[in-house]
């Protein structure tokens, strides 16, 4: 075991909370400072090669099909570099990959949504904010108030999707950020309950029901 290890540091947040720029943030500092550098994306977003931020940052990543993969780190960076992650909802099994990272002498940052489209907790995500030295949770803003954005709302020819695959790679067409207060449930979409509520003038409760819990 390596004198020091490793610190994790997760960002995360809704889609469009600039997450992933955060994440090239934090390589391209690296790099500059001649820390080695490797990262990784899940394969199952093939829409490119590189993490892409939605305010244009590139940086060129390597597509992991499983999170065990991401140990290749070990093979191409030595201890004391970073190994960062991004979308790391998608991969399962990630946890005890970077508690191994870090025990070897890796530093590791990881970006991904907290919260799925149903509003529930996302993979690994909550147990890795829990093991987590530094947590960046970031906003979005909501695109019907313009309040803080902790959402992410599916959309159907632009409206509420209900319930569906857990997974669906897309945009800006596909997605948008939204408050709590302003975000449909797909639960209630699926039921032919839409909660459409002017930002403002929600009545008493109309809160109420849209936050699934586990049961």
């Amino acid at each position: 075991m390596p004198e020091r290890p490793g610190r994790l540091a997760v960002v995360c947040g809704p889609m469009f909370s600039g997450k992933s720029t955060e994440l090239l943030r934090r390589v391209r500092r690296s790099q500059r400072a001649r820390v080695p550098v490797v990262l990784f994306k899940p394969a199952l977003d093939t829409r490119s090669a590189t993490v892409r931020s939605h305010d244009g940052l590139e940086v060129d990543a390597v597509a992991v099909a499983t999170a065990s993969q991401v140990l290749e780190a070990q093979r191409l960076i030595p201890p004391g570099g970073l190994v960062a992650v991004d979308e790391a909802q998608f991969l399962e099994g990630l946890v005890p990959v970077a508690q191994q990272l870090l025990l070897a002498g890796y530093s590791v940052v990881v970006a991904g949504l907290d919260l799925d489209y149903r509003g529930m907790p996302f993979g690994d995500m909550p147990v890795l904010l829990a093991l987590a030295d530094e947590v960046v949770k970031l906003s979005a803003v909501c695109v019907k108030c313009g309040r803080d954005a902790t959402r992410t709302q599916r959309l159907v020819g632009g409206e509420p999707a209900g319930l569906g695959e857990l997974v669906v790679i897309g945009g800006a067409d596909s997605y948008e950020p939204r408050c709590l207060a302003c975000w449909v449930n797909p639960a209630d979409v699926k039921a032919g309950h839409e909660k459409r509520t002017a930002a403002g003038q929600n009545p008493a409760g109309s809160l109420r029901g849209q936050v699934t819990l586990p049961g």
